[in-house]
């Protein structure tokens, strides 16, 4: 795309910014259930470990602590200063990866790793090493060349002398939390950050030749100015990261108590935040990002950009990946798993999981197995949310069906989001427009079977698509 600034149309982001599922999965976490529990996950994994030709696995570590509250976060962290917290949580995580080793074959080798959270970096450097090697002696890894190997860093609790522990482990990629360098909006969301130690960890990441590096931005934040948004820009766009982040505020208090910290009459008005919006997407665009999807961006060399050139980007719980054929195991508190035809959730509170670990049993909370239209809708999904596009003939190819038949409905209610120029349908397929790439959401909405059930008591479970 040769700017992006033929995105943003601001009368559509405006009549579209309602609530709406991220799609980091199809069907969402909103309807997986108590009745899958462990005797399920195993069945399931059993049966992935039959396939012909053995799938790579990617591990999920969630690391749930954190020093101070964000106001601003929605993540499931738990917040404390005593490090010895970290000790007894990695004891009990070692058991449950020694548990869920023992379902996968050896045949089935690790490429990606992941560490989320919560403030991974919690852990000092040499402990999050230890995690890696007890993963290695679990599971079988691939070769350094072909792993990816990532982590979220909070710039403000690790050296750049502790990157090069992490980079000694393995660590590939990072990304770092950074949401806005004016110190003003900064006190008002309890996160005070420099510049300089921000840049410090970016620039030891390049020296110890990280293949990526990831910084996260906010929009929407309490007391934010398009002035002061503009010198954060300035900073970041400065520094050249390989892949930026550019997330909408979603405020739900009501949903996440830290927030309730955040005074409403704080929030920029809905004009000043899409105009945030828009300059950052200029300014992007101007400085050779390409888009790549829901708020991710990155430059045209980098990883996610080429796999969304050759049609082979994937979406999951851990964002975009170019793992698209793998099983995905997560670990730890509220780490959710996508093995075969099946979600598995982790519980969200550490007693529960602290619980279930001390027992002797995997600790799942909830899942769900998928049936045939579940797979088929996650597949149409999966092609929007990653390529901007679905071929008709291709999903018909694979699914055995008449899409048209199929997804009548859903053709039906994109006959508006056609009219106002979200999307071109053929009878081929369907492919958004410049301006309707911003909304992806909205489009995926069509194919989704489960919204219907959802009353406008439960949309507060979803954050706004703008």
């Amino acid at each position: 795309m040769s700017s992006l600034a033929s995105l943003f149309d601001p009368d559509l982001l405006r009549r579209y910014d309602r609530p709406g599922p991220r799609y980091t999965s199809y069907p969402t976490a909103p309807q997986f259930s108590a009745q899958f529990q462990e005797n399920e996950l195993r069945e399931v994994a059993a049966v992935t470990n039959g396939d012909p030709i053995p799938r790579p696995l990617s591990l999920y570590v969630h690391i749930p602590f954190c020093t101070s509250p964000c106001f601003y976060c929605g993540c499931n962290r738990i917040i404390t200063r005593d490090r010895s917290r970290g000790d007894s949580y990695l004891t009990r995580l070692y058991r449950e990866v020694c548990m869920m080793s023992t379902l996968f074959d050896r045949d089935r080798q690790v490429s990606q790793l992941h560490f989320g959270g919560g403030t991974p970096n919690f852990l000092a450097a040499d402990q999050i090493a230890e995690v890696v090697d007890v993963l290695r002696r679990h599971f079988s890894f691939a070769a350094p060349r072909e792993l990816d190997c990532s982590i979220e860093l909070d710039p403000r609790f690790i050296s750049p002398a502790e990157i090069g522990v992490l980079a000694d482990a393995g660590f590939n990629r990072a990304s770092l939390g950074v949401q806005d360098f004016d110190p003003v909006v900064q006190q008002a969301v309890n996160r005070i950050q420099s510049v300089e130690e921000t840049l410090a960890i970016i620039e030891a990441c390049r020296l110890h030749r990280f293949r990526s590096v990831n910084v996260d931005l906010i929009y929407g934040l309490p007391l934010q100015t398009r002035e002061g948004f503009d010198r954060t820009l300035d900073i970041t766009l400065a520094a050249r990261p390989d892949r930026l982040a550019i997330y909408s505020y979603a405020h739900l208090p009501a949903m996440f108590r830290p927030q309730q910290r955040i005074r409403a009459e704080d929030l920029p008005s809905p004009e000043l935040k899409l105009d945030l919006l828009r300059c950052a997407i200029e300014r992007l665009g101007e400085a050779g990002y390409v888009y790549i999807g829901m708020d991710h961006f990155a430059l045209p060399e980098d990883d996610l950009a080429q796999a969304q050139s050759r049609g082979d980007l994937h979406r999951n719980f851990m964002g975009y990946s170019t793992h698209a054929e793998s099983d995905l195991v997560g670990l730890g508190v509220s780490a959710i798993s996508h093995i075969g035809a099946s979600f598995s959730q982790n519980p969200r509170d550490i007693g529960s999981w602290e619980q279930a670990i001390d027992q002797g049993r995997l600790p799942v909370w909830r899942g769900m197995r998928l049936d045939q239209d579940d797979l088929l809708r996650a597949d149409v999904i999966q092609q929007l949310m990653c390529h901007g596009s679905i071929d008709f003939r291709e999903i018909e190819r694979r699914h055995v069906i008449d899409f048209g038949d199929y997804f009548g409905d859903a053709l039906q209610q994109l006959l508006p989001l056609q009219a106002d120029g979200l999307v071109e349908l053929s009878p081929d397929g369907l492919r958004s427009t410049s301006r309707g790439r911003l909304l992806l959401r909205i489009i995926a909405m069509c194919f989704d079977r489960y919204l219907p059930a959802h009353t406008e008591a439960a949309a507060p479970r979803f954050s706004r698509t703008v």
